[in-house]
């Protein structure tokens, strides 16, 4: 059997383990539903055994098993696997999912008893950077942001608009949305491609963008992976800065907090506006002065923050060497504008790699401690800002009291920025609130910081949000009912189940977000 199949290197198809499994067996399991699959001609190849790794992500909550990990090294073959599962009908269940760096939470690039294709296999055309007056970048949909920053940065440039964490898919981010602090200037990920290659559940391959096949354009952005796998896209480039002026300070009351998150947004300030509600930390300060200085250290060494609820601004100017002065200058002034706890003001100079790629060094320490592979049951939401400060009362106030398990992100942006064609889905008013509660759950506890206990606590969080009408939107979101997912998508719903129609009418993608069933 292994001599035959190694004869003929066109119709190679199934992988070995090689981690787990001696390189000269290639294990072999088939089933009425995958059978098929070993008769396809693919430049990369199939797995049917040791595929559990493709039941885990990063949430760490959802497990489903799927019957076969397509490892391709082409586009098409993505295009001929979904074309293959496509004509094959109701006769089939069988599902397909793309999975870039399993980033998911709850199980979306999972697909039971299906198909998982593994992105980062892909390979294709290497990045292109184009440079002039509207440069951009042509990179696969398996390229991680990390990777794209350092090819743009060799043409002293970068993209616009990021995510705090850089090692995931260009595929993944863009099937959801993309948010960092960038977002209140330059809109999410979404708003900043040109073009995109995807692969349709009907296994066409398409290009589209703004002027060409564009109701698919903006369907697949933020479209949760339910009309398309995308393959290949055109990301929007900026000039790149050398350095980073990242600055931190603290407040004890939340309105004066909010107040100055819009103030800023509101204007030509910072180039990175985020936030954090810190709760009952014990020596948070001194924990802050191995990355940053403190601009007044005695009274900075005497600040209590344990038994308070505390709101941290976070803030970036970037700029150039030769700028350093103005730069400065300008940071003062508007610094000068803000009500923040004078001596609690730190801040640092950082080279702009290192200030875009500063979670992956806290994803080292976790791994090296054990604590990356745990639950993550993380809970994003948009809030208006009319009923941000009501949000903030009773969620900080009253249903987070003693501690959090995880930071807790916070900070508005401006709907203007964000393109309504998208299929991404946010609430109606002009400013709104990201608010991510990042928790981890600690194995085996059933306490506070038990997966049990942060999982209601979401719940109690959601049930407010829904019983005091507040119009908040789930990001990432998650939902087991159609009728759920109705109330989320609201007036967009119906175009999205005529999307979904269009381009895959047998819903044989993305079953991990419990949308569609497959026809």
């Amino acid at each position: 059997m292994t001599l035959f199949f190694y004869s003929i290197p066109d119709k190679i198809n199934l992988c070995s383990d090689q981690s787990s499994v001696s390189p000269s067996v290639i294990p072999y399991k088939s089933s009425s539903n995958t059978s098929s699959l070993e008769t396809l001609k693919l430049d990369g190849c199939f797995s049917f055994d040791n595929i559990d790794h493709a039941a885990k992500d990063f949430g760490n909550m959802y497990h489903f098993l799927p019957a076969a990990v397509l490892h391709p090294k082409s586009v098409s073959d993505i295009s001929n696997t979904i074309k293959h599962v496509f004509k094959m009908g109701s006769t089939s269940q069988l599902t397909v999912a793309a999975r870039g760096h399993s980033h998911s939470l709850q199980g979306q690039a999972q697909a039971h008893q299906g198909i998982v294709i593994n992105m980062e296999s892909l390979q294709g055309p290497e990045m292109q950077v184009h440079t002039g007056e509207l440069p951009y970048v042509d990179a696969s949909g398996s390229e991680l942001w990390i990777d794209i920053l350092h090819e743009t940065l060799k043409y002293g440039l970068a993209p616009k608009s990021w995510t705090d964490y850089l090692h995931l898919t260009v595929g993944g981010t863009l099937s959801n949305a993309g948010i960092s602090g960038q977002a209140f200037k330059h809109g999410p990920q979404i708003n900043n491609i040109y073009q995109l290659e995807v692969v349709t559940g009907k296994g066409e391959v398409v290009t589209c963008s703004e002027n060409k096949n564009a109701d698919l354009f903006y369907g697949v952005l933020g479209g949760l992976g339910q009309f398309g796998i995308i393959t290949r896209a055109r990301i929007s480039l900026e000039p790149a800065p050398k350095m980073v002026k990242w600055i931190r300070a603290l407040y004890d009351e939340f309105s004066k907090f909010s107040n100055d998150q819009e103030h800023l947004i509101s204007k030509n300030s910072f180039d990175y506006i985020e936030g954090l509600v810190i709760i009952n930390r014990t020596g948070l300060l001194n924990n802050w002065r191995s990355s940053f200085n403190p601009k007044d250290p005695l009274q900075a060494s005497q600040f209590i923050s344990e038994g308070k609820t505390l709101y941290c601004l976070e803030i970036a100017k970037y700029f150039n060497p030769n700028e350093s002065d103005a730069m400065n200058q300008e940071t003062e002034s508007l610094l000068s504008e803000l009500s923040y706890i004078p001596s609690t003001l730190f801040l640092s100079e950082v080279s702009y790699v290192e200030f875009l790629d500063r979670v992956h060094l806290s994803e080292i320490k976790l791994r090296a401690k054990g604590l990356w592979e745990i639950p993550h049951p993380w809970l994003n939401l948009l809030i208006p800002k009319n009923k941000i400060f009501e949000f903030a009362q009773e969620v900080f106030g009253n249903i987070l009291t003693d501690s959090s398990n995880g930071p807790i992100l916070i900070y508005p942006v401006n709907k203007s920025k964000w393109d309504n064609r998208t299929s991404l889905i946010t609430p109606e008013e002009d400013t709104f609130y990201l608010v991510a509660f990042l928790s981890s759950a600690m194995p085996s506890s059933t306490g506070r910081d038990g997966l049990f206990h942060i999982l209601a606590q979401n719940q109690r969080i959601l049930g407010f949000c829904s019983s005091a009408s507040l119009g908040a939107k789930q990001y990432l979101p998650h939902y087991s009912t159609q009728e759920e997912w109705q109330t989320h998508f609201g007036p967009k719903w119906e175009v999205f189940v005529l999307r979904k129609s269009t381009y895959d009418p047998m819903a044989i993608l993305a079953p991990g977000q419990r949308i569609f069933r497959r026809k």
